[in-house]
């Protein structure tokens, strides 16, 4: 990428006692792009977004977001950076309007310019409805657009996403990920946390792999990118689908109610069956990877991992897709 590496993250640590929760974190997360931050349960994921939030100190390394130290100097920090923990915390005898008047004069903003802001806020959001309603009435998913809402009060230039569509209905998904590339486009450096590798799938520019607190390096992320993965194929006549795959050789291939699935090494490979089909006669209805890029690197990564394999160097750059 050419944009400037607005979160810089260098051999970073952090341990409770004999728990180690990070032990080696390295990546850059570059302006106008979004990052997903991946991994199983106790990866680290969220130690290492609350380090970069200021909210922890590390045991040793370098972060830098937007130029800044957090240690050294966390309210620049917090002036440059927008952060939506996993569970918001809130006022429950306010409003939602009134909740994000007050964070924007947290932010020292003034009366008039906190209430002009809560208003475009509450509207990119869709809490029009619920604007005047205190917020312990809130759902799960209107509490997460609230948060969201809430770490983009001073227009930050970062922002850190922790589980943001967790609690939101499919439309609100859609919103959220149009909203997210909106801020991306407008030059915002995004790092989301989210165990819904679909959606970031359909969001995310890079990723960066995290496993007992250790970043996998580009290295090891591209040789799992490029394992052999299963695509997943749909015809008219699945008999007449069965039969083409027989004919070229790819007997053994498994199917379910979602179609056909057929190991395939790579997009070429994936592109000449597809016209060797249709060269056969075949009427296909639906064809492509049976997961997406995310989840097959995430899973090739774990498989390395449960198989005993040391864990590469950390890279300083998340991978790009």
């Amino acid at each position: 990428m050419n944009a400037a590496a607005v979160i810089v993250v260098e051999g970073v640590s952090r341990s409770f006692g004999e728990v180690h929760a990070v032990r080696d974190a390295s990546f850059e997360v570059h302006a106008g792009s979004v990052t997903a931050l991946i991994g199983p349960n106790g990866s680290g994921k969220t130690t290492l977004l609350l380090m970069l939030a200021t909210l922890l100190r590390p045991d040793a390394g370098s972060i830098r977001i937007a130029g800044h130290d957090p240690v050294a100097d966390p309210r620049a920090v917090r002036s440059a950076m927008g952060w939506m923990p996993d569970v918001l915390g809130s006022w429950g005898s306010i409003s939602v309007r009134r909740t994000l008047e007050i964070t924007g004069r947290l932010y020292e903003r003034s009366a008039a310019a906190s209430r002009e802001r809560a208003q475009q806020l509450i509207e990119l959001v869709g809490l029009e409805p619920q604007a005047e309603q205190p917020t312990r009435v809130l759902s799960r998913g209107q509490k997460q657009r609230l948060s969201l809402a809430r770490a983009l009060v001073h227009e930050p230039s970062v922002l850190l996403l922790d589980e943001p569509a967790s609690g939101l209905d499919p439309a609100a998904r859609v919103e959220l990920r149009t909203l997210v590339r909106r801020l991306a486009g407008e030059g915002v450096a995004v790092l989301v946390s989210s165990h819904v590798l679909a959606e970031l799938d359909e969001m995310a520019d890079a990723a960066v792999y995290l496993d007992h607190g250790v970043t996998a390096s580009a290295e090891r992320v591209e040789r799992s990118r490029a394992q052999a993965r299963d695509w997943r194929i749909r015809a008219i006549d699945g008999a007449q689908l069965e039969a083409a795959l027989v004919r070229l050789g790819l007997a053994g291939t498994t199917t379910d109610h979602l179609g056909t699935s057929v190991s395939v090494a790579g997009e070429r490979e994936a592109a000449e069956l597809l016209a060797r089909l249709v060269g056969e006669g075949v009427a296909i209805s639906a064809f492509g990877p049976a997961v997406g890029d995310l989840e097959h690197t995430f899973l090739d990564l774990a498989r390395g991992d449960a198989a005993g394999a040391d864990p590469a160097p950390a890279s300083t750059e998340g991978s790009e897709r």
